[in-house]
Formats: structure tokens, C-alpha cells, sequence
């Protein structure tokens, strides 16, 4: 709980970091706060053009990035949300090298509910280091 506040704090100071990875058995809070980021980051003009929601069962860690690499139009930052995560449980791995050098103009948000990563694996350390897990 003290964690959701932080993070929620954090935003609405606008101090973005650009990986969020929330994850874990209870989906509440996962959506809560991705659904704060969603409403909270950008505003309403900007959110056309730089919000992007996608969903894991649809896509690709290599279309996420692809999407997380590009620039925003007219705005200081974009905002790309992955609900449902959990689909692309075999492919995360994929996202390491993103998180080794992520687009400092891109905050990226994973909804990875009803499961964990391996804290020990490379992969969650690197999300941990750059953003927030």
C-alpha cells in the first residue's frame, strides 16, 4: 500500500520513471494504478496522438518497443500501456534490451496480473534498475 502512494505521489509531482511494471496475484491495485497513469500523465489533447493502450494476448514485446521507441508529437512524453501482461509470459525476456536503454521520452506501463517475474533473472533486475517493479 505504501508503495501505491509513492508511486501515485511521484506522478502527480511528475516525476515519470519510464518503465512501470506492476505485477502480482492481486489485480486491484495493478489496476488502479495503471488506470491513474492513464488519466493522470497526459491531458486530454495530448492523449490522442501519444496514449496508446494495448493488450497482451494482441501483441508482441517487439511491437511494444517498437512503440515505446517512437517520439511523442506535439507533447513532452507518450504513454503506452500493455493490460494484461501476462500473455506475453514467454516473450518478456525479449524485453531486456529496452530496459537497458529505454526512451527517455516514453513511459511505459505493464499490467502483468495473477503472476510474478523471476526476481532473480537479469530481466527483472534491469526493469527494477531503470523503472519501477
Amino acid at each position: 500500500m505504501d508503495e501505491v502512494i509513492r508511486i501515485t505521489k511521484d506522478i502527480k509531482a511528475g516525476n515519470f520513471k519510464p518503465i512501470y511494471f506492476f505485477m502480482g496475484e492481486e489485480s486491484y491495485y495493478i489496476d488502479k494504478l495503471t488506470e491513474f497513469i492513464e488519466d493522470n500523465i497526459l491531458t486530454e489533447d495530448e492523449k490522442g496522438f501519444n496514449q496508446m493502450v494495448l493488450y497482451g494476448r494482441d501483441t508482441s514485446i517487439e511491437e511494444i518497443v517498437s512503440n515505446a521507441k517512437r517520439y511523442p508529437m506535439m507533447s513532452d512524453r507518450q504513454v503506452v500501456i500493455v493490460k494484461e501482461a501476462q500473455e506475453l509470459t514467454r516473450t518478456i525476456d525479449k524485453l531486456e534490451a529496452y530496459a537497458e536503454n529505454p526512451q527517455p521520452t516514453t513511459v511505459l506501463v505493464f499490467a502483468y496480473k495473477y503472476k510474478t517475474l523471476d526476481k532473480r533473472k537479469n530481466n527483472t533486475k534491469l526493469l527494477d534498475k531503470t523503472g519501477v517493479v
